[in-house]
């Protein structure tokens, strides 16, 4: 596989940074990454799809993209408008798109407000964004910006090497393998004076101060004109979150697969999704 190529675009002054891998003249093909990961989520992907021009956005406040301003929440509405500044600035008037967990439920969005945008919606081990009840908001906003300020005023623990980094990352609430947590790492750590810290914003640990409800939910989902393939993993804890929504989705292929919350970084399931992104592009 040839080597990734990096560059960024400019959002109103923030930078977007973003990885390309495979064919530039190959099918292109969007891919956002979950939350607190970034863009090197998909490299064993694109191993396996060398054909492929797989570009995939370090999100804002994740890995070597910009934070937004201080104060303000990371929304997950705004990723839409930034991946959309990205289709713009890449001039593709239709590409598939690829989005794992939170990636997943951007490319929702996404494809819910823009159908025409999209020819192909592939979700993995996500679906839709979480939702607060209408009834519950206040109390919600209230506990969440309660947090929000603990949290900024905490910030990150730095780790004293990069192993002690490395290990947490591989044995967090979803473990990854050795090899998947330093591409990962490669992205998302950087050492300072006072040991190895994580570059993405510390506000992404706050709760969201407003969610979407289960109706605003359904209207995107209803506006998903295109073929979507949904591949859950069998290990993940997302299976029964997803079901009530699927009948919502008018041209889906359901698929479930052997592999944990990321499982396109386990060999083998990493290999039968690749299978599956073939068969569509």
């Amino acid at each position: 596989m040839s080597d990734p190529r990096e560059y960024h675009i400019d959002l109103d002054g923030r930078r977007l940074a973003v990885v390309e891998w495979g064919d530039p003249q190959g099918t292109p093909l969007v891919a956002l990454h979950g939350w607190l990961d970034n863009a090197a989520s998909f490299t064993l992907l694109a191993q396996r799809l060398p054909d492929v021009r797989l570009i995939a956005p370090d999100l804002a406040g994740h890995g070597r993209s910009d934070h937004r301003a201080p104060g303000q929440p990371y929304y997950i509405w705004d990723n839409v408008a930034d991946v959309l500044a990205l289709l713009d600035a890449l001039e593709l008037q239709q590409v598939a798109l690829l989005g794992h967990s939170m990636g997943a439920s951007i490319a929702t969005l996404l494809a819910g407000a823009f159908p025409e945008r999209i020819s192909q919606l592939m979700l993995l081990d996500g679906l839709a964004p979480r939702t607060y009840a209408a009834d519950t908001l206040p109390e919600q906003m209230a506990a969440a910006l309660k947090k929000g300020k603990r949290i900024r005023r905490r910030g990150w623990r730095p780790y004293s090497s990069f192993n002690d980094a490395l290990q947490a990352r591989m044995s967090g609430r979803y473990p990854v393998s050795r090899e998947a947590a330093n591409w990962l790492l490669a992205r998302s750590l950087e050492q300072t004076s006072d040991g190895w810290c994580w570059r993405h914003d510390i506000a992404l640990s706050q709760p969201s101060v407003v969610r979407l409800c289960n109706e605003q939910i359904a209207a995107f989902l209803q506006r998903l004109s295109m073929p979507v393939l949904l591949m859950m993993a069998e290990r993940g804890d997302e299976i029964d979150g997803v079901q009530p929504l699927l009948e919502r989705v008018s041209e889906l292929t359901y698929r479930v697969l052997d592999g944990g919350h990321h499982m396109h970084l386990e060999d083998a399931p990493a290999a039968r999704i690749a299978g599956l992104i073939r068969e569509r592009l």
